[in-house]
């Protein structure tokens, strides 16, 4: 008769362990985000003014930027795509052939104040106007 390999006890409860393991980690499933730098997309929309600067953010995700102390007003507005994600604000910019991406990262965002930086260090602080 043929005798069989036992596994050693030690080496089994490490098995049961890992696989216990596996099972519990895997059935957690995703934890909701509880980052602080997410922000409330509802809390965009609207005018916003820095200095002579305005940009408008519209529920649709369409969006406008014009400057007064270039003569531009709203009706000439730079039209933009826009999308925020926790923290990360994009601007697809419309032009005639090509659309522009700019990436930011939002710092402030509430029912009064947007502040919002690039990678470049430049800083924008926006007051809501309407």
């Amino acid at each position: 008769m043929q005798q069989f390999n036992r596994i050693p006890m030690k080496n089994l409860l490490y098995l049961l362990f890992g696989m216990f393991l596996m099972l519990g980690l895997n059935s957690c499933g995703e934890i909701p985000s509880m980052n602080p730098d997410d922000f409330d997309v509802n809390l965009m929309y609207g005018r916003w003014q820095e200095g002579t600067v305005f940009e408008r953010y519209d529920d649709t995700g369409l969006g406008a930027t014009w400057d007064v102390g270039e003569d531009v007003e709203e009706e000439e507005a730079q039209l933009f795509k826009w999308s925020l994600d926790g923290s990360t604000l994009i601007h697809e910019h419309i032009g005639t052939f090509v659309t522009v991406p700019k990436v930011y990262t939002v710092t402030t965002l509430n029912s009064s104040q947007l502040t919002y930086h690039d990678d470049y260090g430049n800083t924008h602080y926006f007051s809501k106007v309407d």
